[in-house]
């Protein structure tokens, strides 16, 4: 029987992120919102020094330990020129398409206040280049923020304090519907962020014992690549990144139910944790899938390439239109945390220590010795005499 989540506060949770801007490199604010949050449900924290934040859920024993982490950054804009025309010219903070910009509400951080505008088509009125309007390039270069002062040359920008470099935040436009639709921007990955403090209060009110210490790590730099970098420490051997899954034609993601990625762009997920992932599912009645996503990095990436030697597993759920205008379910996101809160109850898959050890205790791959069901030994290996092949042995050319 699955866990009784409080969806309430799930959702609640994720409208208010939602209505936070945190472009990456812009993210204090949201930092300060979800230690909030941690403080609320009782969970100790502590944040490096750019403010990625790592929470920690105390087991039975120390180690080896584990973590989760989610990223609290998004996608977004900075200023790039005061145009003479009074508008800005940006460039995409993160990877993503300036189609999906055309017609957001945004707001532009300026050291002195905090302004609101529009992003446009350079070409924006059909009554002024009629069809112009449909063949102008889609491209960051012939797109602008029309600000909403009165404001109509860089000068008067300059006045109002806009300078290039400043922060532009794209408005969520969040929509929850009775269905468990969910649409909104930046879903990636608020929406992990939500399904794992939703797991988390679920831990809490119900004093959960864990065999092991759990860290919650929540980064502030996914989208531009450094991710979980530098926050982790040496005792964590097992990390599970949740992020988002694509779906769309050619993948195997779904809105409503959790994904396992068996690889991404970076390479393969780790075997032994990935298939441990799939059990737990199927254990648990989880609804489930596997994808192998080709165009996609997520934390795991910079923690193992920042030299930590950990198994990690990438576990999604699942969004349509990703870093565009995204939507997801309910069902999805409460997936995702039934998953966290059965994986969480399980001891470590392998228990070395130290970082370095033997080969006793060391996890065995499945199937690696086996063909159908039969159990195959080792192929001796064929011994061939010394000298020149027979001329009635020479194979006849293709």
């Amino acid at each position: 029987m699955k866990p009784v989540l409080d969806t309430d506060y799930l959702l609640a949770t994720l409208n208010t992120l939602l209505g936070i801007h945190s472009p990456a490199g812009y993210t204090d604010p949201i930092v300060r919102v979800v230690c909030g949050m941690l403080d609320e449900l009782a969970v100790p924290y502590e944040l490096t020094r750019r403010g990625a934040i790592r929470a920690t859920i105390p087991g039975r024993q120390k180690g080896p330990e584990r973590a989760v982490v989610t990223h609290l950054d998004t996608l977004g804009g900075m200023v790039k020129e005061l145009k003479e025309n009074g508008r800005l010219a940006i460039v995409p903070v993160g990877t993503w398409s300036a189609r999906f910009a055309e017609g957001a509400r945004v707001s532009i951080f300026t050291d002195r206040a905090i302004y609101r505008g529009q992003v446009l088509p350079l070409k924006a009125s059909g009554h002024t280049y009629n069809d112009a309007i449909d063949t102008q390039p889609i491209s960051w270069d012939n797109v602008e923020v029309r600000v909403d002062e009165r404001v109509t040359s860089s000068r008067g920008l300059e006045m109002l304090g806009v300078g290039v470099g400043d922060f532009v935040g794209f408005d969520a436009s969040v929509e929850i519907f009775p269905n468990g639709f969910i649409n909104a921007r930046h879903l990636d990955n608020k929406a992990g962020v939500a399904s794992v403090l939703a797991a988390t209060k679920y831990m809490r009110d119900t004093g959960l014992e864990l065999p092991v210490d759990l860290h919650l790590l929540f980064t502030i730099s996914e989208e531009v690549g450094s991710g979980a970098s530098a926050v982790l420490h040496g005792d964590v051997a097992e990390m599970l990144t949740i992020d988002n899954g694509t779906s769309a034609p050619g993948q195997a993601s779904s809105e409503f139910g959790v994904t396992i990625a068996m690889a991404d762009s970076t390479g393969p997920f780790d075997y032994h944790l990935t298939h441990h992932l799939l059990k737990l599912c199927a254990e648990n009645g989880i609804p489930c899938s596997r994808d192998i996503f080709r165009y996609y990095r997520c934390d795991s990436a910079s923690a193992v390439e920042a030299g930590n030697d950990i198994r990690t597993a990438l576990v999604t759920f699942g969004v349509d239109g990703s870093h565009g205008y995204e939507r997801t379910n309910l069902d999805s996101l409460l997936s995702v945390a039934w998953l966290l809160l059965a994986y969480a109850e399980q001891t470590p898959l392998y228990e070395q220590r130290e970082t370095l050890g033997s080969l006793e205790g060391f996890p065995k791959t499945r199937g690696a010795d086996v063909v159908g069901t039969k159990i195959l030994p080792p192929a001796p290996i064929a011994q061939q005499p010394l000298g020149p092949v027979p001329k009635d042995d020479l194979a006849s050319g293709g």
